[in-house]
């Protein structure tokens, strides 16, 4: 049955060795949408991070290299995935051995991190992003950046050459130097990453949002919008943030840290339809207008690229309606996406029918074990 559904972007095989909870596990899949269920603390979110890691970052769970090795053992932990894609089918093996860092192969080659994101591209809602609208901006932040990241796979690399002057400059300004071409080297740096920063994150919601105009969809379209604390985000291209980085320095050398830039950036969101901002809405329509973004992500990409991405979904059925539920799994069927979505029980999943494959997790004696269900 291995790739008798395949047509679009899907994990054909999964295989782990010492991941998390999971001591061994194979998997081989058709790329129909997947349904994994068991009790909870099986391990069941653990097979989906695995997924996660296949596009570049450190996953669902931002977790570092060393914490997904089992324990007690701490030997390292491996990754192997099939990849069927209409571009072609790949092989990819993530690993990390004896506490060092993460090393990508490819085809059997190693890779940067930053391939993944032309090769596989992930979406996700987990629970822990159930509160994106009422916590702090930093969440949002991140979330943004993960949308960013799916479209333009080069985004990771410029936060992380903007964050690592920005590091610098704050060292700077912690020790009181007040050598002006020190600084402005830094800032130099950071104006032209910034500026890229901001204009791919605003990409990112404009697509988004044209995903959901028009869209037959049973959830809610948000209003989307890029705010700053200090009204710059419309207006950072390279030569004004320099400018105001520059002007700032004495009030930076003050608080000791950066106070202007993209890393200040927050994302807002409005009810469309009730023109109600997300924080002020109840928590299932939170819920709802998360699942939305989600998926106008995916259709987006789906527009863009020919082919939606793969979708995880952590215990997303448990929060919805029966209606709902249907809703969902007709969206992401009609859209031709592999989405891996968790739940404790198979009757959640039910209107999927044969529409799905299902996998039972079970806990033995402490380690993970996976069956078809």
């Amino acid at each position: 049955m291995k790739g008798r559904f395949v047509t679009g972007l899907a994990v054909t095989s999964l295989s782990l060795s010492h991941f998390r909870s999971h001591k061994a596990a194979r998997l081989s899949l058709d790329g129909r949408p997947v349904v994994i269920y068991g009790p909870n603390g099986a391990g069941k979110t653990n097979l989906i991070e695995a997924v996660s890691l296949l596009s570049p970052g450190r996953g669902l769970r931002r977790a570092a290299a060393d914490d997904l090795a089992r324990r007690p053992e701490a030997i390292g932990w491996r990754i192997g995935a099939g990849i069927a894609a209409p571009w072609g089918a790949h092989e990819i093996d993530i690993r990390a051995e004896g506490g060092g860092p993460r090393q990508v192969r490819i085809d059997g080659k190693t890779a940067p991190q930053t391939a993944l994101g032309r090769l596989v591209r992930v979406v996700w809602l987990i629970p822990a992003m159930d509160r994106l609208w009422i916590e702090a901006a930093e969440g949002r932040r991140r979330f943004l950046d993960r949308m960013t990241l799916s479209f333009e796979p080069g985004h990771g690399d410029t936060v992380l050459a903007y964050d690592k002057a920005m590091r610098e400059r704050n060292r700077l300004l912690k020790d009181d130097v007040r050598d002006g071409a020190w600084f402005d080297a830094l800032e130099r740096q950071m104006a032209e990453a910034g500026a890229a920063i901001t204009a791919n994150r605003l990409s990112a919601l404009s697509r988004v949002e044209a995903a959901q105009e028009g869209a037959e969809t049973a959830f809610p379209a948000a209003t989307l919008a890029l705010v700053d604390p200090e009204g710059g985000v419309e207006a950072w291209s390279a030569g004004t943030l320099r400018d105001a980085l520059s002007a700032g320095r004495p009030r930076d050398r003050a608080a000791g840290r950066t106070l202007t830039g993209p890393h200040r950036a927050d994302l807002s969101g409005t009810y469309a339809a009730k023109g109600i901002a997300a924080a002020q809405c109840s928590t299932g329509e939170q819920k709802a207008l998360l699942i939305s973004l989600v998926l106008a992500n995916a259709r987006a990409l789906a527009l863009e690229t020919g082919t939606p991405p793969i979708i995880l979904l952590d215990e997303v059925a448990a929060h919805l309606d029966s209606d709902r539920r249907a809703a969902l799994y007709d969206e992401i069927v009609a859209l031709g996406a592999q989405a891996w979505m968790t739940g404790t029980g198979a009757e959640l999943f039910e209107s999927l029918g044969d529409r799905a494959q299902r996998i039972l997790v079970r806990e033995r004696d402490g380690v993970s074990a996976v069956e078809a269900g």
